[in-house]
């Protein structure tokens, strides 16, 4: 499959079977996640697997929504202020947007492997940070609960609101 296939059919999935994710894929979706760029080749990133049901209910008391109970699997992308680059004229922290990149290269990577994901970003991370036992350093910044989609179509039925690409360009100057 092309890149930009894996990309128009990576959606949000919100309906999860409870099939495990086979191990062998977890690690291909690490794998893509760990190749991923960010600046000045920091890497400021930890990726915390969440599997055991145990933890998989903690993780859904920081999101309290009924979708998400149905994933078998979350991958939570943590970024390491310490270690992430601040661009010198104005020390804007990059770590938001290595950890951006980073995720898409998780979520292409499952949708690659027949897996849906979803970002979400809006958790309690007072209560994730103490729960998964987080340094002070390291901030959680999205989970992404993976899984086998209830029906393969929910990748061609979920809707793709996407402005035309003319109204997002400009040329030489805004």
């Amino acid at each position: 499959m092309k890149l930009l296939d894996i990309i128009q059919k990576r959606c949000s999935i919100r309906q999860y079977s409870p099939t495990p994710v086979e191990k062998e894929k977890v690690e291909y979706i690490l794998e893509a996640a760990r190749l991923a760029p960010s600046a000045v080749n920091y890497q400021p990133w930890y990726f915390l697997v969440i599997e055991e049901e145990e933890n998989r209910k903690k993780v859904v008391e920081c999101y309290p929504r009924e979708w998400i109970r149905t994933a078998p699997l979350f991958i939570v992308v943590c970024g390491d202020h310490d270690q992430s680059w601040k661009r010198a004229s104005d020390r804007k922290d990059h770590l938001d947007i290595d950890a951006g990149i980073v995720t898409e290269h998780i979520c292409l990577a499952a949708t690659e492997e027949g897996l849906g994901t979803c970002i979400v970003c809006n958790f309690d991370v007072p209560l994730f940070r103490n729960y998964f036992r987080l340094p002070e350093q390291i901030e959680p910044l999205a989970i992404i609960p993976i899984g086998y989609p209830t029906s393969p179509d929910l990748f061609t039925k979920t809707p793709k609101k996407r402005k035309p690409l003319a109204e997002t360009i400009w040329k030489e100057t805004f």
